[in-house]
């Protein structure tokens, strides 16, 4: 594999919150010795597809192949915490939006059209990877529907798309349709599990399934039996909502699986009073709960500056792009931070970075990522935008210059 140097580029690495619990490990926080401040030029040597070296002036090994990136902002590789790969239309014909405003509408939209339109679609899935990838994201985790319609074709047809990708994507077995209300569901989504899937599901408790309980011990015991990840679709709001996260907080606990657990969307935490929500957002950092947002249309965004004060690890993602459940997304990770940002009103520079941080490092801790990041020893997946900082890279979210996976530059 050649070597590779970027010269006098501007690596960005998030400065330390004020985390507490297990959400974020304090290695993963602390700027690694011996590498430049923040924010100050330097070069960085790319060897046997990892990080070997940042520093100023580095000699260029022989036949290293030296790319000039002089005053442009490189960024860790984006990571795309939460998305619906198997329902895109991308690459497709242009599909009028049919459903209506409601959860249940989505929700019979997407089931009584898919088998008419395709979906899942390999040549889709495909085409979308290939755009996220040109735009910098190198991580991806993905819910893709299981209900006894469709059975396990999604997961095989994202399997298929992502073999052929540089992308690296992991799927969580989501049961879309319900699971107590949708028989033969639960049985699907243990062998998902079984066929290597890397993360397991669930979807509103009480507003879909109606037996909150019975839903919490059934999918949390499958990511005990299978040692996996579990990611929860969380649109319940209000009081009812906060119950659910609470019953969450403590059977992540209870279980032992800090680190491993993440609540997507959880609206309810953008409604409820601040004294109810600190008692949450510290309940997630004790117990190492993370959450995902994707800042949507006009539904709660969390408390994201609160939440990583108190050291909560916090994600975004498009959730559905281009699909049956709506018409946007590009794919674009820092458009994406950008929109989480704006329906933030983050407006200063340092809160602006927390919505890029939440596409990058918030990310990679939420899907377990190792050797993510700038530093000496860890993998090379790098990007790099025409921008002087963090909040001008996500405001502006430029062409990028520059995609690098495993030390392989695949954009440039």
């Amino acid at each position: 594999m050649t070597d590779v140097l970027l010269r006098g580029g501007l690596p960005w690495r998030p400065g330390p919150p004020a985390a507490q619990g297990p959400a974020a490990p304090a290695a993963q926080q602390r700027r690694p010795p011996a590498t430049p401040e923040p924010g100050a030029p330097a070069d960085i040597l790319v060897r046997d597809g990892r990080i070997d070296r940042i520093a100023p002036g580095i000699e260029a090994p022989p036949d290293a192949l030296v790319i000039d990136v002089a005053g442009q902002l490189v960024l860790p590789g984006l990571v795309e915490a939460h998305c619906h790969l198997d329902k895109t239309l991308h690459g497709g014909p242009w599909v009028p939006h049919s459903a209506d405003d409601t959860l249940a509408g989505r929700i019979g939209n997407d089931m009584g059209r898919r088998a008419e339109l395709g979906v899942p679609s390999v040549a889709r899935i495909g085409a979308l990877l290939e755009q996220m990838s040109a735009a910098g994201t190198t991580h991806v985790r993905t819910h893709t529907d299981i209900d006894p319609a469709v059975g396990l074709r999604g997961v095989e047809a994202v399997r298929e798309a992502a073999a052929g990708s540089p992308v690296d994507v992991r799927q969580v077995a989501f049961p879309q349709h319900g699971v107590l209300t949708n028989p033969g569901t639960a049985e699907l989504l243990e062998a998902a599990l079984k066929s290597g899937v890397e993360a397991v599901g669930g979807l509103d408790p009480a507003g879909i399934d109606r037996d909150p309980v019975r839903h919490l011990d059934l999918i949390f015991g499958l990511a005990g039996s299978y040692g996996t990840h579990l990611d929860l679709h969380l649109h319940d709001g209000g009081s009812l909502g906060g119950w659910e996260l609470e019953l969450i907080i403590e059977r992540t606990r209870a279980l032992g699986l800090g680190g491993r657990v993440a609540v997507s969307h959880a609206y309810a935490l953008g409604q409820l009073d601040e004294a109810y929500q600190d008692r949450l957002i510290q309940g997630f950092a004790e117990a190492g709960v993370a959450v995902v947002t994707a800042a949507v249309y006009s539904f709660p965004v969390p408390p994201i500056k609160r939440m990583r004060a108190a050291g909560v690890t916090v994600a975004c993602g498009h959730d559905g792009i281009r699909d049956l459940w709506g018409p946007y997304g590009s794919g674009d990770m820092l458009e994406r931070a950008m929109h989480v940002a704006y329906r933030s009103t983050f407006r200063r520079d340092e809160d602006i970075e927390l919505a890029l941080e939440a596409a990058t490092h918030g990310g990679a801790r939420a899907l377990g990522l190792e050797g993510y990041g700038l530093a000496p020893g860890n993998r090379a997946d790098l990007v790099v935008v025409p921008a002087g900082g963090p909040a001008e890279a996500v405001v502006v979210h430029p062409a990028r210059t520059l995609v690098m996976k495993d030390g392989v530059v695949l954009h440039n």
